[in-house]
């Protein structure tokens, strides 16, 4: 069966990506469609195993349905400032709204983890509506049975790694072990779902008249107050707010790392098999994180991240073949990210394989050397003075770099086909030496400024010499090839090339010419530059921003605006953004994706700066 047929069979039984909003509380997380179903949640983290996955299987991985039993058109929005979800339904016979949120705890600690709580308020606004509801949780990925009981007027679910309870003043009945519903709001009349975890032993919290309005003021208050730290007062104010919204949603507060996405396993291609786990934190978002926090004013959230690369660097391990740190990590800094695919479950719309873990973790990619120490140079010149055993750590690993910066990887796109000496992985290893030694030069700290620009310069000549094609007039992929890399945008972003300098002006055209569609950017083409995987991918969508950037920086400012503004009108109804954007306009990928908001504050800062 082809790809398009696969997807015509299950598109029926399927919400598009973009068509769900984000909450959470900054420990896990859930996507809600625009139907009223929550179709993804983990619990207790972003990386546990899910209790409601339908997103990956229609049939097997277990949704929360809360709609109206008739016919309805529905609008979903936030709640003005905040990361509180309305979803409104029109029917015939009146108007209804769902409020989703997950009350947010100010404990920063792991062991505050265990307790979380979605709360699910309904509210009849005008005329009558008749509601139907559906819990199906299935535990696991759908891999764990449960039990179903009721207690004082909760119902229970029971699995061997946790229970859940579902609170409400509503009849609950049952079907199976799922539990089910059937209730009518008039005008004025509200009543609210609340789905607790709960530690061993505990009974069900229940919910006590008012608790649900309560806990509605008070996380919007939490979100209006921490949005009120924001310095942005540019150009596109609500567009960057609602992202660093969404990246706040993607923080693990007891840790401070940032997941690359709350979702696994959503397809770059329908029916195709590029399909990761991105619930993990990346050593090279760092730069892109730490930088666009500090833009906008939130130096706590930079400094908490900090703190958790700190701890990463000092875990380094010299010995390795991939190097002294790993591509990524577990949002705890576990190491163990073992790879695995769950044959039971069909994929979204039919694609398969769905994964868990990620196998990349144990890549060399050499590039996350200079993103991390050029968040560090970000951090000391715009957040606080790094202290002195940060600083050893960054000696040590900058003196790595020297010794192995001339050495083959798989590169920023995790490529699994095989590794190349790719000039982008060049490119920031220069970085990592250029940062260092600017760090040493504004401190005074001690330095081995004889070695590390020897080999600055190096690198510096070799990109020059290597890592350009006269045939294309262009910086390409990887050394002896003519392929373009659309992650090479990143040049004149990280310095080291003058943004009017001839040969990247040639570059910036023959990306413009070869990997833009009508303004958006593909990272490069598989069928010039294999790389071990089928298919085809969209347009990614960091790219399309990392282009913005770059023709701002070379002048070509009214065309950075136009195509910035463009994109804007591939977000979805809520301003949130996925991973690729789809042959069709359809967002693709994990969903939301923190790499293409944190782009996405970038362009937007330095465009609105241009622009004057």
């Amino acid at each position: 069966m082809g790809y398009a047929e696969a997807a015509q069979l299950e598109s029926d039984d399927y919400l598009p990506i973009a068509d769900h909003g984000l909450i959470g509380d900054m420990r896990t997380a859930a996507l809600v469609g625009t139907d009223g179903t929550i179709d993804w949640y983990c619990c207790p983290r972003f990386d546990s195993p899910s209790v409601f996955g339908a997103i990956l299987d229609c049939e097997r991985g277990g949704r929360f349905t809360l709609c109206p039993r008739n016919p309805s058109k529905t609008r979903q929005l936030y709640f003005p400032d905040t990361n509180v979800l309305i979803t409104r339904f029109f029917t015939v016979d009146g108007v209804a709204e769902v409020q989703d949120f997950m009350p947010i705890s100010v404990a920063s600690t792991e062991s505050n983890t265990r307790r979380h709580r979605v709360i699910r308020r309904i509210l009849c606004t005008r005329g009558t509506v008749p509601f139907r509801l559906k819990v199906a949780p299935r535990f696991d990925y759908g891999r764990e049975g449960h039990d179903l009981y009721f207690q004082d007027g909760h119902a229970v679910f029971t699995a061997s790694s946790m229970t859940l309870a579902l609170s409400t003043s509503v009849e609950l009945g049952r079907d199976g072990n799922d539990v089910t519903a059937e209730f009518t709001l008039s005008e004025g009349q509200s009543t609210a779902f609340v789905l607790d975890q709960l530690a061993d032993g505990m009974p069900p919290r229940g919910v006590e008249p008012g608790e649900a309005e309560q806990q509605f003021r008070e996380t919007v208050a939490y979100w209006r107050k921490w949005l009120s730290h924001s310095r942005y007062t540019g150009r596109w104010r609500e567009t960057v707010h609602r992202s660093a919204l969404a990246l706040k949603l993607l923080t693990y507060q007891p840790t401070g790392a940032i997941v690359a996405a709350p979702t696994t396993s959503l397809p770059e291609q329908i029916g195709g098999e590029r399909n990761w786990d991105y619930r993990y934190t990346w050593i090279r978002d760092a730069a892109f994180s730490v930088y666009a926090l500090l833009r906008l004013g939130f130096t706590e959230e930079a400094r908490a991240f900090m703190d958790w690369l700190g701890n990463r660097m000092r875990e380094c391990s010299f010995g390795r073949d991939h190097g002294p740190l790993q591509v990524m990590y577990g949002i705890d800094g576990r190491t163990e990210l073992p790879e695995e695919t769950l044959d039971h479950l069909k994929g979204y719309r039919g694609s398969a394989p769905v994964r868990i873990g990620n196998g990349a973790a144990d890549q060399r990619q050499q590039d996350i050397y200079g993103e991390l120490i050029d968040s560090v140079y970000l951090y000391n010149k715009y957040g606080e003075a790094i202290g002195t055993d940060l600083w050893e750590e960054v000696t040590d690993i900058v003196d790595w770099v020297c010794d192995h910066w001339d050495e083959a990887d798989e590169g920023i796109w995790e490529t699994r086909g095989g590794r190349e000496h790719f000039t982008y992985s060049r490119l920031m290893s220069w970085v990592a030496i250029e940062r260092t030694m600017r760090v040493a030069r504004q401190r005074g700290l001690p330095s081995n400024f004889s070695v590390w620009s020897t080999q600055r310069d190096a690198i510096y000549r070799q990109i020059l010499d290597r890592g350009w094609s006269p045939k294309q007039q262009a910086f390409i992929q990887h050394y002896d090839s003519d392929v373009l890399d659309a992650s090479l945008l990143m040049m004149p972003l990280a310095k080291f090339i003058a943004p009017t300098d001839r040969r990247w002006l040639s570059t910036l055209d023959a990306i413009g010419n070869d990997l833009v569609s009508d303004s958006l950017v593909y990272r490069y083409d598989p069928n010039t530059s294999p790389d071990g995987l089928g298919g085809r991918e969209g347009t990614i969508s960091i790219c399309t921003f990392w282009y913005v950037e770059a023709l701002t920086r070379a002048g070509r400012v009214e065309e950075a605006r136009l195509i910035f503004e463009k994109m804007l009108t591939y977000t979805n109804h809520l301003g949130l953004f996925s991973e690729e954007i789809g042959p069709t306009g359809e967002q693709l990928g994990n969903f939301p994706q923190a790499f293409t908001h944190l782009a996405l504050i970038s362009a937007a800062f330095n465009l609105n700066r241009a622009l004057g």
